[in-house]
């Protein structure tokens, strides 16, 4: 059986999971740790660092050091999101050739579904070493208010990475599948989900016979942390401005400092009342003299700084318990999931808004991981007694005369689904109607997204609105959206399948998978060579530091001295080898290198033999 992979792909850190005998079990990053930083950076001399690596050099090479890519996934270059991110991020964020975003680091710009492939890359590897085996298939998660575009964006990063990724489950969604699973309970549970980048709620029925059904899910894709976070920055700013009147915005290394600073100030206001945000030599002023930031910080100002992000996350879960015509003693349980719902003013407004103590019993930054890895368990073993039905997040409608959103599916319907609607034809005398296909909520039609176009043509010649044509729309259960339409009288049909657009041709996601594919090649070749230049590098100071010692014994013989000449010989071979940084030929010595340890501890051991 293929084993399957679950990843949750954060804004913040990125988290990956794997059932093992029947257990869920996070997979360890090299480091340890259970998560690593969604960070990648390119250093002067064109290496690329994922994770911890990338954020420990962000602050002398910030420019260079991306964070929050998942903000700008699967978005236009003209969004308001994009356009805030561009005056708020360090690093530089330029247009792409198909209206897409690109990132600019060092000489060149990259995709934002190709930076989120590095880190997916790295998240495969882990696995890798973990199971001692390659692993080509995966389930990644997404927020669940993501629309399409940001979904296939999502998809196509993990084919950039080299996984096969065999579906796209909402963040929320996993939580409760991970939550669930094995327990054989029947309940309503609200799974509360605040990231680092996004939030989502999302309201879900659980039954004993391990059925999970979405009944409503909403959401906001940039509404997190890194919220929290820029409003401590630009408190911190406008302070310095004040005291100092130096605008700490117009110098990168000092951003990427204060989103450091703002973060940990962030995190420590979880456990104590006030903190201090200390950081000597931000920047210089006009006469060239060392200015220092220094100044503490309370929770009860963090709080107020943050109030109205907070009462949005409130406002998504009551329209979202209206969408599930439900009460809020209806829901039997909350699911907190996300690092920033370890922030006590945000537990607190869950307490209040749902009128009962979450729970905090499921690990807020490795469910998701641990979900998706259930999902991914499930799909490839078919004794697997587990049934997902989940809703589309964003209604599916066309535009109509007059720039009208027409809906056919409304948002939090169950998939898989299919709705017919029958139109006329607005005209006299028309042959042809353009069908444009559309996502989102508004009643006017552009403000949604475009995902796609087809022209019915040949229609009978009549008076306006005596041509009736139906329009069905249909989704699978992999959220494929399939769209059709046929004059009622003649019976002439049109479809279109839809393809979500991650902003990418299918050539440029060949090449930057080539290109992975390359790296990863290299990278492995790369860590073959550190494992046996690290054996080989303690071999060779054990003898070095043996070399005296063996010498006083054995120099008197002819035998002794030559074996001397044979062991140094060795060993400038074997740190020629290393400098060279070939692999097959440090380990072709490794033998030799041993046998002489050996040896000298032999002689060592033995002065008088």
């Amino acid at each position: 059986m293929d084993r399957v992979i679950g990843i949750d792909l954060g804004t913040t850190n990125s988290c990956v999971a794997i059932v093992e005998d029947g257990v869920p079990t996070v997979i360890p990053n090299r480091g340890g740790y259970k998560t690593t930083p969604s960070m990648v950076a390119i250093t002067e001399a064109g290496k690329r660092l994922v994770g911890h690596i990338a954020k420990r050099q962000a602050i002398t090479n910030a420019e260079n050091t991306v964070y929050a890519a998942k903000r700008l996934i699967g978005r236009k270059f003209s969004s308001p999101q994009v356009k805030n991110a561009i005056l708020t991020a360090s690093y530089k964020i330029v247009e792409g050739p198909h209206g897409d975003v690109r990132i600019q680091l060092r000489d060149r710009p990259y995709s934002v579904p190709e930076i989120s492939a590095m880190v997916l890359q790295e998240m495969k590897l882990f696995a890798e070493d973990y199971l001692s085996e390659t692993v080509s298939k995966a389930v990644i998660t997404v927020p669940a208010y993501f629309n399409d575009n940001q979904r296939q964006a999502t998809k196509d990063a993990g084919t950039i990475a080299g996984l096969d990724v065999i579906r796209i489950v909402n963040e929320p969604t996993a939580a409760a599948l991970a939550y669930g699973f094995g327990k054989h309970i029947d309940k309503t549970i609200a799974v509360f989900d605040l990231g680092g980048g996004t939030f989502d709620i999302s309201v879900l029925e659980i039954s004993a016979g391990g059925v999970f059904k979405v009944i409503a899910t909403a959401g906001d894709t940039f509404l997190g942390g890194e919220d929290f976070d820029a409003r401590i920055i630009d408190w911190l700013v406008q302070g310095f401005q004040e005291s100092h009147e130096v605008d700490l915005r117009q110098d990168r290394m000092a951003l990427q400092r204060l989103k450091d600073a703002a973060e940990k100030a962030k995190c420590e206001l979880s456990a104590v009342l006030e903190t201090e945000v200390n950081l000597p030599f931000i920047i210089s002023n006009a006469r060239n003299e060392a200015l220092h930031l220094q100044r503490s910080l309370s929770r009860a100002t963090l709080e107020q700084l943050c109030e109205d992000l907070v009462e949005r996350c409130v406002e998504i879960c009551a329209q979202t318990l209206d969408d599930a015509r439900l009460e809020k003693d209806e829901i039997e349980e909350v699911i907190l999931v996300g690092g920033m719902t370890r922030m006590p003013r945000v537990q607190q407004s869950v307490r209040d808004f749902f009128e009962r103590e979450p729970c905090k019993g499921v690990h807020p930054d490795e469910v998701v991981a641990l979900g998706a890895a259930v999902q991914g368990s499930a799909l490839v073993d078919e004794s697997k007694q587990m049934i997902l039905l989940d809703v589309t997040p964003h209604a599916l409608g066309i535009m109509t005369f007059g720039s009208q959103f027409e809906e056919l599916i409304p948002q939090n319907t169950t998939v898989p689904t299919s709705r017919s609607k029958i139109f006329t034809t607005s005209r006299d005398n028309q042959t042809a109607v353009k069908i444009l296909v559309m996502q989102g909520e508004s009643q006017n039609a552009p403000d949604n997204d475009l995902l796609g176009e087809f022209i019915l043509t040949g229609l009978r010649r009549a008076a306006k609105g005596q041509v009736e044509i139906e329009v069905t729309f249909e989704i699978n259960s992999d959220g494929i959206v399939s769209v059709s339409a046929r004059d009622l009288e003649t019976n002439l049909h049109q479809s279109i399948q839809v393809t979500a657009s991650s902003g990418l041709t299918k050539e440029e996601v060949h090449q930057m998978m080539e290109d992975a594919q390359e790296y990863l090649v290299d990278r492995r070749a790369n860590d073959q060579f550190e494992g046996v230049r690290q054996e080989a590098e303690r071999l060779i100071a054990e003898i070095e530091r043996m070399f005296p010692q063996v010498e006083q014994i054995v120099a008197s013989s002819d035998f002794g001295r030559d074996a001397i000449g044979k062991a140094r010989g060795i060993v400038e071979r074997s740190r020629s080898a290393i400098g060279k940084r070939d692999a097959a030929a440090v380990k072709e010595h490794m033998e030799a290198l041993t046998r002489t340890h050996r040896m000298f501890k032999g002689v060592v051991a033995r002065p008088n033999g």
